[in-house]
């Protein structure tokens, strides 16, 4: 089965990193893409905010430089996630992250 997703947009919330109780270190962010796409041969204007999580021992220099208001392209794939709270949501598990 493919799950793989890329998305471009900027950092709305976050970085926030943290260690696993095992001691992975994990990148938090919220990224929120805004475009104009073509559906039935009309413009859409299109708008998502997407959790996005990057994990394991690259992922400290591969978020070093990640601020809020930049302007990245992700890829990955995607997970459901559920919180304490019972609430679910679909996060993006990034394994590579580009400076656009």
């Amino acid at each position: 089965m493919t799950n793989r997703l890329e998305l471009a947009g900027v950092i709305s919330k976050g970085p926030v990193r943290r260690q696993s109780p095992a001691g992975v270190p994990h990148c938090h962010f919220v990224l929120e893409h805004r475009s104009t796409q073509v559906e039935a041969d009309f413009p859409r204007q299109v708008f998502c905010r997407l959790s996005v999580v990057v994990s394991g021992q690259g992922s400290t220099q591969q978020t070093q430089n990640l601020a809020l208001g930049s302007y990245i392209k992700v890829s990955g794939f995607i997970a459901y996630q559920t919180s304490r709270q019972g609430e679910g949501k679909l996060v993006l598990h990034a394994d590579t992250i580009i400076d656009i």
